[in-house]
């Protein structure tokens, strides 16, 4: 065999340039870059070394040959040439992997069987003895790459990917895998800052691997030192003796890197359940003394190593697939952004992001970003120096100004220097008057979140008499008043409801994106309430029941007042929250008539309407919905308010029970759905269908003089005539919208019922 070898080393998109750095760095020669690979000559010793200390690489090919190809024969013969017998044992096992397509090859299964076939037949033996297939853990993994007619046979001395180092047995649901968190960290200038003494912090660390991959690249270790079972291990042409020196070769650096004194890492994950997950990894790769994980949020993330010690912030937030999922995650950076600028002056920060303009949200700038592959999504690795020139806040700095902040911070750097003592005169040292801390302003809205925070701001001022004088904590606040920004905003006493509409398919969904984040970002300012109590939703303009699916199961129920009663709400687990802000005239008319009367609420859904009516004085009150979940909601509406007898809740499809019920009812109201068709119900309701014979069975069980209120939400609705001829009908609907829905008249329709 010769003396220098051609290797391909194979990486994932993006680290190529970083791949070919390392890989001359450890004596690879003639280095050239490709796609997706690096190739050169080296020595046997150089091949190994990449395979133990590559921190970038997937894998170390070593090119068995290079042939012409025209077609699968050219392909058999050419494979059927190699010397098989100097590489493997004929009762041995074997893989292929093939990749690439022309040649009249076009499926890579039925090029792996040729390559395979042709290894097969030239190591047979006359005894039948022959290579057998482990896909698993072969003695040979052999890869063949067809690129523009020219067929590349290599012997794969890697094994299993190099970026599996073995530490992480355990890890949350979207890794980064250890050679893209490795090239990270070096983009970012770790090895630097390790060198320096620097300390190191993920705010967002997951199962660690960003802080493992920093601790070994700090203590020397090599990233595979830990692999016992390589692509060479069973190869003929393996040099054990090579390896050995090697291999004790990189045991010695970790040992001598591990006994200097520890380097300051230190993780941060709120998923309480992945923290012992990441532990474990930290333990798996002998890092346990460099490296403490920690349950935090990253609201209150805040790195403290000795106070003269600077260092690096990581981390890779979640990117959201779905617009709707980065709106809700836009606080997620405006929190971390904040944080850097309150706790991390003077450290160096990377984010990596699959979503760049969230980046742009954190209210400080980049000084430069590299472009990664996380899988197939382009993503944006952010290098940020947290120093006061870079924020970007509410406040325009003159040069002069930004001048003088760079000479302090420079100052703030220095070692500190013996300061010359001041005495009073009784000869008492006098204490220097501590710095003011430093004033952290908010991040600046852009021209158009400041246009939507003016308008919040306004319509918060004109509701403001009118939420007093009722005694509302709940109401509407913004409602696409701006059609470019096209959501919904409740407040909620102390939280705020932001439903977005899906923007119409004429809007470039960039810029709707980019008015979706200027709004959320103008949103906790206008109203001055915290990010953390902003819940963000999606809401698509359509019929049918989606209003009521699960979103989320947090469980999580605020409580809220309206005239006088107290009501539950839950903004997270569902689209709705299980108060219609817009029904609160009818309401409060149901519990002014309410007294002495027997109350009848039809799809009560949380039974809101009830719990006014026994407030009002109702004789009692009776309530009728097909859902469970919504019943126990109701349950506790009414307990809350110390409503709990003469006040029955039942379960069944509305139509029927009133088919069966033979009560009478002063007073009833309706708000039927658009359309319903759960499981438990016989057929599918249509309220524009079955209006008729629904109000016809309501009305059945009206008392003398009594008064049935319908109203609904469906916009296209509209009341079948021929109910004017039997009853007398009245519609309301103007009466029953508050001033938060006045720009929004068509909210609902309401009618008043009686008989004739």
């Amino acid at each position: 065999m010769s003396d220098r070898f051609e290797l391909f080393l194979t990486c994932p998109k993006g680290l190529e340039g970083l791949l070919i750095e390392e890989a001359v760095g450890l004596g690879l020669e003639e280095a050239r870059e490709h796609t997706s690979a690096v190739r050169g000559m080296a020595t046997m010793e150089t091949a190994y070394r990449l395979c133990l200390w590559s921190r970038l690489a997937n894998r170390v090919l070593l090119v068995l040959k290079r042939f012409p190809m025209k077609d699968a024969e050219d392909l058999y013969h050419g494979v059927l040439d190699v010397e098989w017998q100097d590489h493997m044992l004929a009762d041995g096992t074997l893989a292929v992997e093939f990749s690439g397509h022309g040649s009249g090859i076009d499926n890579t299964h039925f090029g792996a069987l040729k390559v395979k076939d042709a290894i097969v037949d030239k190591l047979r033996t006359p005894q039948g003895d022959r290579p057998s297939i482990d896909k698993l853990n072969p003695d040979l993994r052999i890869h063949l790459r067809l690129d523009r007619g020219e067929a590349i046979l290599s012997l794969d001395l890697s094994g299993h990917s190099l970026h599996q180092r073995g530490y992480r047995l355990q890890q949350g649901a979207a890794p980064l895998k250890e050679n893209l968190a490795a090239a990270i960290l070096i983009r970012s200038g770790w090895p630097r800052i390790a060198a320096e003494g620097g300390a190191l912090a993920d705010p967002m660390c997951g199962v660690g691997t960003f802080l493992v991959e920093a601790g070994m690249i700090a203590a020397d270790m090599a990233p595979n030192l830990r692999r016992e079972q390589w692509g060479f291990t069973a190869w003929l042409g393996h040099v054990p003796a090579l390896w050995k020196k090697l291999h004790e070769e990189a045991v010695e650096r970790a040992a001598a890197g591990l006994a200097k004194p520890p380097l300051w890492i230190r993780g941060y994950e709120a998923d309480p359940r992945l923290i012992q997950p990441g532990r474990n990894n930290v333990e798996r790769a002998g890092l346990s003394e460099w490296i403490k994980i920690y349950q935090g949020e990253v609201a209150t993330f805040e790195p403290r190593p000795d106070q003269s010690q600077k260092g690096l912030v990581i981390c890779n937030p979640p990117y959201g697939e779905r617009l709707g999922d980065e709106a809700s995650l836009l606080y997620l950076y405006q929190n971390l952004g904040e944080r850097l600028r309150q706790a991390c002056l003077n450290w160096e920060a990377a984010v990596f992001t699959g979503a760049p303009d969230l980046g742009k949200r954190m209210g400080i700038r980049s000084h430069k970003q590299y472009s990664f592959w996380n899988g197939a999504l382009p993503c944006k690795l952010l290098l940020i120096k947290v120093l006061p020139d870079q924020f970007v806040t509410g406040e325009r700095r003159t040069p002069e100004q930004r001048q003088a902040e760079r000479e302090q911070a420079a100052y703030d750097q220095t070692p500190n220097e013996p300061q010359e003592r001041k005495f009073n005169k009784n000869g008492n040292p006098i204490k220097p008057t501590p710095a003011p801390a430093p004033v952290i302003e908010q991040p600046r809205l852009s021209e158009g979140g400041q246009m939507f925070a003016n308008r919040l701001q306004k319509n918060l001022k004109a509701m403001s008499k009118w939420v007093k004088r009722e005694g509302i904590d709940c109401y509407r606040v913004y409602d696409a008043d701006m059609p470019e920004y096209a959501m919904a905003i409740d407040l909620y006493h102390d939280w705020v409801h932001v439903q977005e509409y899906a923007a119409p398919k004429s809007i470039d969904p960039e810029k709707a994106s980019a008015r979706m984040f200027d709004a959320l970002a103008a949103i906790p300012q206008a109203l001055n309430v915290d990010k953390s109590r902003v819940v963000v939703k999606r809401r698509e303009r359509q019929s049918g029941t989606k209003q009521y699916e699960r979103q989320a199961a947090q469980g999580k129920f605020n409580e809220v007042s309206e005239g006088g009663v107290k009501l539950l709400v839950n903004l997270t687990d569902y689209l709705d929250t299980g108060l219609f802000l817009d029904h609160r005239p009818m309401r409060m008319r149901i519990q002014k008539e309410a007294a002495g009367k027997r109350f009848l609420n039809l799809f009560c859904y949380t039974a809101t309407a009830s719990v006014h009516a026994a407030k009002g004085g109702a004789r009692s009150t009776t309530s009728v919905d097909l859902s469970k979940t919504y019943l126990d909601w109701a349950r506790r509406n009414l307990s809350l308010n110390g409503f709990s007898d003469k006040n029955r809740l039942e379960q069944g499809d509305v139509m029927a029970w009133l088919e069966s019920s033979r009560d009478e009812y002063d007073l009833i109201f309706i708000d039927p759905p658009t359309f319903s068709n759960s499981k438990r119900m016989e057929g599918i309701f249509d309220v524009q269908r079955d209006q008729v014979q629904l109000i016809d069975l309501a009305m059945a069980r009206l008392a003398p003089g009594g008064v049935l209120y319908f109203s609904n939400n469906f916009r296209k609705f509209q009341l079948e005539e021929n109910l004017a001829e039997r009853y007398a009908v009245e519609e309301i609907s103007a009466q029953t919208i508050d001033p938060d829905f006045a720009r929004n008249t068509k909210i609902h329709r309401a009618w008043k019922i009686t008989a004739r």
